[in-house]
């Protein structure tokens, strides 16, 4: 005889679901999915019986076979594809994953290896994720977004694919690189993933591999472009602003052109920031402070070379001047120490019409440049041997555009160099830095955009530490939180600088070169730099008043550990 039917463990007016639909579909939620980790009685109750093998593994268990089946993927993409294949069925597990090897897994899932899969995304087997707006459906930017349904989008990460790091344009394929910076959000801060969301907005590629890839799978047009592209931003910036009106809304590689001009129209609507060219200056500042005080010399003391003068490369700047002027220097006497290389020489009087509004704030005036020896057209290396910098900083996605007698002449004129070769991934970068060290005598400080080895000199050991932003987006979402700050401010970055600046190893032993603490540590440290973030919004007036104990206790309300939640009682989806 039959068992009579149990009562639906759903309330009235949500859709029950009988035996193996409401187990299938409770799997298929990679937010509540557990997998194996289902007790017997959950399988009972929630109609897995059959769906699952009958053994039962705690998380514990879980994670270390999947990280004994990730390590014998052979190539960094097998690994990336096979940690998205857990991210898409079981979120718990990934993060697990993720907390347990992050110093090991973070070159996976971000740079260098999130460029290649930028690349080959549409061919990546994988499922959805996110949100992909497209222009020929912009009249459906509002059902888009209700497509997320009921769920609290806190954190937003977007990006129109055009600059992905420094191999430029990968129209809709950007969403990995959305994806990967908001799975730092909860690697590094603890933010819930289930209150993040990665957008792409696609508006077409110029790229023509993706326009001639049969698998691509994004519109295949020719970018939008003009005011055009401008209004269908800004229809979905107000659509976003009308549905999460306190989210932080992350801007992510979006081309020079339209970086900054994006962000200016957004910041005082809502509470966001461009990680190119905000996140990358504060961890670039950091990294210079701590620099500065292991040579004994003041930030405002340094001349400053920059090849790249993109919006990464301004933006640094831009976050540079002001810690000098906090040193004491005029806005005008500290943008005289900087000297921006671009594609045709460096920015200097009479180039204006040639340049966008934020490049022209670093011009060199031609009286400052009178009785220059010029070789090469104001090239890197007539800058080095006329301005005679002492940093040198690259953001041209241009490898090996820091060259030898360029470095050595900059050695010679400077006890300790700091060189930053910063573009990325790997394959970008403007100089390896074994060659820094060698060609230096091993005396340059050295800060790569890109993870690379250590390197053997002089009988001695050198780490190369990673200028990763990774130290600051996160703790910025963390600290925005706290705080509920309603705007980000450009003192939240100094802010976040110096308090990540504090941490660098090399202030506590000038034996270890590490300008910026080993990645194993950077959740303590997210921690540290997102206090410092919300007592600032506090300070510049974007926040309601709070004290540091109260601001920590909120801090630590926000940072999610990577255990099974419950079923929610009546669930039927996260979409639904």
């Amino acid at each position: 005889m039959d068992a009579a039917p149990t009562a639906s463990p759903w309330p009235a007016g949500v859709p029950a679901f009988d035996g193996r639909r409401s187990g299938r579909r409770i799997l298929d939620d990679p937010l509540v999915n557990r997998g194996t980790a289902f007790t017997l009685a959950e399988r009972k109750s929630l109609g897995l019986v059959g769906l699952l093998p009958p053994h039962v593994e705690t998380l514990d268990a879980q994670a270390k076979r999947a990280y004994e089946a990730l390590k014998a993927r052979l190539t960094p993409l097998e690994r990336y594809v096979a940690l998205r294949g857990i991210q898409d069925s079981n979120e718990t597990l990934f993060f697990r994953l993720l907390q347990d090897h992050l110093e090991e897994l973070m070159p996976v899932i971000y740079t260098p290896t999130v460029g290649e899969a930028c690349q080959r995304y549409s061919s990546l087997p994988q499922r959805p994720r996110g949100l992909c707006v497209a222009y020929p459906e912009r009249e459906a930017l509002e059902a888009a977004l209700a497509a997320v349904g009921s769920r609290d989008v806190q954190v937003l990460v977007v990006t129109d694919g055009e600059r992905i790091l420094g191999i430029g344009d990968q129209g809709a394929d950007g969403m990995a690189i959305a994806v990967g910076k908001l799975a730092l959000y909860t690697a590094c801060a603890g933010l819930d993933p289930a209150v993040t969301l990665p957008v792409v907005l696609d508006v077409g590629t110029n790229n023509p591999d993706k326009l001639g890839d049969p698998q691509y799978g994004g519109w295949r047009s020719p970018r939008v472009t003009g005011q055009a592209y401008f209004d269908f931003v800004e229809s979905f910036v107000e659509a976003v602003r009308r549905r999460w009106p306190k989210v932080l809304l992350h801007f992510e590689d979006f081309a020079q052109s339209h970086a900054t001009a994006l962000l200016e129209r957004t910041r005082e609507r809502l509470c966001a920031f461009n990680d190119d060219i905000q996140g990358t200056g504060a961890v670039t500042v950091a990294a210079l402070l701590a620099a500065c005080q292991a040579t004994k010399r003041r930030l405002s003391d340094q001349r400053i070379a920059i090849v790249g003068a993109g919006s990464a490369g301004c933006g640094v700047s831009d976050q540079l001047v002001a810690a000098m002027c906090e040193e004491g220097l005029s806005e005008a006497d500290a943008r005289a120490r900087f000297f921006l290389v671009d594609r045709l020489g460096l920015l200097r009087e009479g180039q204006e019409a040639s340049l966008l509004p934020f490049q022209r704030r670093f011009v060199q005036p031609a009286a400052r440049l009178a009785g220059w020896s010029v070789r090469e057209g104001y090239g890197l290396h007539d800058v080095v041997r006329n301005a005679k910098p002492t940093v040198l900083l690259g953001f041209s996605g241009q490898p090996g555009l820091f060259t030898e007698p360029a470095v050595r002449e900059m050695a010679a004129a400077c006890d300790r160099p700091i060189i930053f070769p910063l573009s990325n991934p790997t394959s970008r970068c403007e100089a390896r830095p074994a060659d820094l060290i060698a060609w230096t005598n091993g005396r340059a400080l050295v800060a790569t955009g890109s993870p690379f080895d250590p390197v053997a000199w002089g009988g001695r050991v050198i780490p190369i530490v990673q200028c990763n932003n990774a130290y600051i987006f996160p703790a910025l979402g963390l600290g925005v939180l706290a705080a509920g700050a309603r705007h980000v401010t450009d003192g939240m970055f100094m802010a976040a600088a110096r308090a990540l600046a504090g941490t660098a190893p090399v202030l506590s032993d000038p034996g270890i070169p590490l300008l910026l603490p080993p990645l194993r540590s950077i959740r303590n440290v997210v921690r540290r730099v997102a206090l410092a973030v919300a007592l600032r919004a506090v300070k510049d007036g974007v926040a309601d008043p709070a004290d540091p104990a109260t601001l920590a206790a909120r801090m630590e309300a926000h940072i999610w550990t990577p255990a099974y939640r419950s079923i929610p009682a009546g669930w039927a989806g996260w979409a639904g």
